[in-house]
């Protein structure tokens, strides 16, 4: 039943979603699934993967309760063949715990207290008799606890009630209906209007609940932790749900005044309670799953980022009082000289700054200045470009800036992780050391940082942590992997995220390189302490050998399948050495004519592709943007300007653009493109180089607003983004009409810190704007 449910949810056959379940089940890991046993699950990729097994552990909980449940109703006597069906069908844990509600052990209600009294055949004779007076019937039930005909009455009602709030389909329909047709509304709190700023655009807000995108409900519940803003959860007209309690129980409430009143009664004190609590508990989940589908994504980009390779670098911290922190490491990573210059106010020595990088440089043999993008980084950049002229005009090779984003460095150099690796260097030292490390390789200097400092997030801290952890270590895990290691390069926090290598493992990985040397085969993996060979079939396709005894462990051709490559040498006459590369062979062989019932046609596929291109790098090229000369802090820019930048950030609202200047800017998703754009990821990823035309600024308020469309004309109505016929009319981050609300994160450019904003937009590029907070 769980793989039926989940390949109806995902479109798959459920032999597929069968089988990748026993694999999980078995221990193996996602990467390792996806890459080398296609032919099992059909071909289901990681992401595909992650979802079986997030699914079924959801579902496999939902079953667990449902014989729980079952055991605790059939030990009250009360379990009927129509029940045992009703709860053995629930595809929800809200429906299942519907369903059970009436049997569950609870508090003595007003309800019991009634019954206990005897007034449920009262309540049964005002539900049978609506035409009979209330009052007539009730005074034969006075009794203890219920003295009067009135409160007779009210014991009536609380049954009544207590029938309404226990019956599950009624409760469900309920919830349902409040979620389709009701909105959310937020209004101030008198007196915080000046300290809730930023949740401006919902001071008077409403819109259903249906349309709230996920960034959009994290800024309500933001503002209303904040004490700042007032949530009203409008479930609408209160005739609809009186209509549908009185219909589920038969009730005439048009001829019974009593029956009307308690239904209202029940609707407004009960079930619109805790329809709004399953409402609101709802939307958080909504949101959640946005805000983490947004952070895996950029997370994604990042550390899938363009490296700049093996190449001598020094980097640069950038800061004013406290100086410019640098660290000149070799290609591989080694750190060959540290030191602090002080060109900035208030020291000012430009001068001797620039001579003593540019020794480090002559020294060294620098090839890339990696500057942090943080406190004085544009004037770190132009002391770096100084560095590179006169390194230049001596005869040199010119080493080339690059600004590089430092979000999560501090946190690095503070970190336990730094400190094993430079245990006698200085705190502030050790974050030059990662800006130039991570412009070298991003993926495996960032690994060695928790991902939420990454900076990549939006209202991180609003979601669930733990189910934050576990997607951005499942994104993590799928990088790395999607990649491949060094064996002889990579440290502990890279091995580690290779599948099937625990922490342990990652130790006792570098420990046996650095006592024995560096290993020859992938082979020598089975030597290392605790690597038995689980771990050795999860991890080995993943570890890359370079210059080995066999040329097949720098590739991503797994040990298992090196029998397919040996078939194939024999029918080519090559041998391996000579077969690798050679396109004009490997486009003419049949992937069938080698496979066998071990090693399938998708197999031997990926095994002759891998030989064209062996360890070949799904990243891109690496490019960096250049940033206008002239053009510091934001009081430089004028609307028309075409810069080039750096996308820092994607929201559903859309993308942030480092144009130098110290401040990001933000593109609106209306200003992507010509047509509509439903998802800023499908324009833009983090860490792309784009060019964009600067449309608003307000220097007082360091905000920026940018345009990738470079026709689009400052202080004219923007053009609306042409929707393609049949195309999709809302979309992720809930636009509507081509403009969204929207509600953010702004980088104000010192030291990679995150200011969440609140904002929106509608209509043209200048209201967009104004909405998201840009404008006055």
């Amino acid at each position: 039943m769980i793989s039926a449910t989940i390949a109806r949810e995902l479109g798959v056959r459920e032999d597929q979603v069968a089988a990748a379940l026993k694999l999980l089940d078995e221990g193996n890991t996602v990467p390792f699934i996806a890459r080398y046993r296609k032919e099992v699950t059909g071909g289901l990729d990681d992401t595909q993967l992650r979802t079986i097994e997030e699914r079924s552990t959801y579902l496999r909980e939902l079953e667990d309760r449902k014989q729980v449940i079952l055991a605790a109703i059939e030990e009250q006597g009360k379990l009927t063949d129509n029940l045992r069906a009703l709860i053995e069908a629930c595809e929800t844990k809200a429906r299942l715990e519907d369903l059970y509600l009436p049997f569950k052990k609870r508090r003595k209600t007003k309800a019991d207290i009634a019954r206990e009294a005897g007034l449920e055949p009262l309540t049964q004779a005002l539900v049978d008799d609506p035409s009979a007076s209330p009052e007539e019937l009730a005074a034969a039930y006075v009794t203890e606890g219920f003295e009067d005909v009135k409160k007779a009455l009210d014991g009536a009602r609380t049954i009544l009630i207590d029938r309404f709030s226990l019956d599950a389909d009624l409760v469900g329909e309920v919830r349902e209906q409040m979620y389709t047709r009701g909105t959310m509304g937020a209004s101030v709190i008198e007196g915080k209007e000046a300290e809730g700023a930023k949740f401006k655009d919902y001071f008077s807000f409403s819109e259903p609940f249906t349309t709230l995108p996920s960034h959009r409900i994290l800024a309500l519940l933001r503002g209303e932790k904040e004490g700042v803003l007032h949530l009203n959860l409008d479930a609408g007209d209160d005739a609809l749900y009186e209509g549908l309690i009185a219909d589920r129980f038969d009730l005439d409430t048009k001829t019974s005044r009593w029956l009307a009143d308690a239904v209202h009664w029940g609707w407004r004190t009960k079930l619109v309670i805790s329809s709004g609590l399953d409402v609101r508990m709802r939307l958080k989940e909504k949101a959640e799953e946005g805000a983490l589908d947004i952070f895996a994504t950029n997370l994604r980009d990042v550390l899938l980022a363009a490296p700049a390779g093996q190449r001598a670098t020094l980097g640069l911290d950038p800061g004013f009082r406290n100086g410019v922190k640098c660290a000149v490491v070799d290609p591989t990573g080694k750190v060959l000289a540290t030191t602090i210059v002080y060109p900035h106010q208030p020291q000012n020595r430009w001068d001797a700054a620039k001579q003593e990088l540019a020794g480090l440089c002559a020294t060294h043999g620098v090839d890339l200045l990696a500057v942090g993008n943080g406190t004085a980084s544009r004037e770190t950049e132009k002391l770096g470009h100084e560095v590179a002229d006169l390194i230049k005009a001596a005869g040199g090779t010119r080493p080339t800036p690059v600004v590089v984003s430092e979000s999560g460095a501090s946190v690095y150099s503070a970190s336990e992780i730094a400190a094993q690796e430079f245990p006698g260097m200085d705190v502030s030292l050790r974050g030059a050391v990662s800006i130039a490390r991570r412009l070298q390789d991003p993926l495996a200097e960032l690994v060695k940082i928790d991902p939420k400092a990454i900076g990549v997030g939006q209202y991180q801290h609003d979601v669930n942590q733990n189910q934050l952890a576990r997607t951005l270590d499942a994104v993590v895990e799928d990088a790395v992997n999607a990649v491949g290691v060094d064996l002889n390069t990579a440290s502990v926090p890279l091995l580690e995220r290779v599948a099937g290598v625990t922490g342990t493992l990652a130790k006792n990985i570098v420990t046996h390189r650095n006592e024995n040397g560096s290993f020859a085969s992938r082979k020598d993996l089975k030597k290392v302490p605790r690597l038995g060979p689980k771990a050795f079939e999860q991890c080995a396709g993943f570890l890359r050998i370079t210059g080995g005894t066999d040329p097949l462990d720098a590739s991503a051709v797994h040990p298992e399948s090196y029998p397919v490559v040996r078939r194939i040498t024999e029918a080519t006459g090559l041998d391996v050495s000579d077969l690798v590369g050679n396109t004009r062979v490997l486009s003419g062989l049949k992937p069938e004519d080698f496979a066998d019932e071990i090693f399938g046609v998708p197999t031997v596929t990926d095994i002759i592709a891998e030989l064209d291109k062996p360890g070949r790098d799904p990243r891109p090229e690496f490019k960096t943007a250049t940033f206008k000369e002239g053009v510091e802090k934001v009081s430089d820019l004028t609307p028309g300007m075409i810069l080039e930048g750096t996308v820092t950030n994607v929201a559903a609202f859309g993308a942030f653009v480092d144009i130098g200047v110290h401040q990001d800017g933000l593109v609106h998703v209306s200003a992507m493109s010509e047509k509509f754009v439903s998802d800023p990821h499908e324009v833009v990823r983090s860490g792309q180089v784009v060019k964009v035309k600067v449309m608003e600024v307000d220097v007082e308020r360091q905000r920026i607003g940018l345009s990738l469309r470079l026709n689009d004309e400052p202080g004219q109505p923007a053009k609306k983004p042409r929707r393609e016929k049949g195309g999709n009319n809302g979309g992720r981050g809930g636009q509507r009409g081509g403009g969204q609300r929207g509600g953010g994160q702004q980088r104000n450019g010192q030291g990679g810190r995150r200011k969440a904003e609140t904002g929106g937009a509608a209509g043209s590029m200048a209201d967009a704007l104004k909405r998201a907070g840009f404008g006055k």
